[in-house]
């Protein structure tokens, strides 16, 4: 029984696919770090297939770590992709054109709509003139 279990895990095994371990890796071409006081820092790093990534920061005012940099990375169809980025008090935000962007409004905003606004906004500054009397 022992054998039979065996030859059954070597034939599973044997028939596992082969991961292909020049595709999923690459040589570092360049690797610069630095790492200088008080939380500050850099570095810079290239691959030989077009990774290419690039970031510093420095300690915040808040505490917080200040951070940008770049990445970039070749596509299937030829193009560089490119991701600019900043990280600080006010959050990550990047920059890209790869990165969605939100539609145009589809359609001009309907005048019962505004109406309510308006009307809203009425409400309001009544309220607020009720408050400060």
């Amino acid at each position: 029984m022992k054998t039979i279990v065996f030859a059954a895990l070597l034939a599973v095994a044997a028939a596992l696919p082969r991961p292909d371990e020049d595709a999923h890796s690459a040589e570092i071409l360049v690797d610069d770090r630095v790492h200088p006081e008080e939380g500050a820092y850099s570095f810079n790093f290239e691959t030989e297939n077009g990774i290419q990534v690039s970031e510093s920061a420095s300690a915040g005012e808040e505490g917080q770590s200040n951070s940008q940099g770049v990445f970039r990375f070749p596509m299937d169809n030829g193009e560089v992709a490119e991701v600019k980025w900043v990280a600080n008090e006010f959050g990550f935000q990047p920059e890209s054109s790869l990165l969605p962007v939100a539609p145009a409004f589809p359609h001009p905003i309907p005048e019962f709509v505004l109406e309510q606004i308006r009307f809203a906004e009425e409400q309001r500054r009544n309220a607020d003139s009720e408050e400060d009397k």
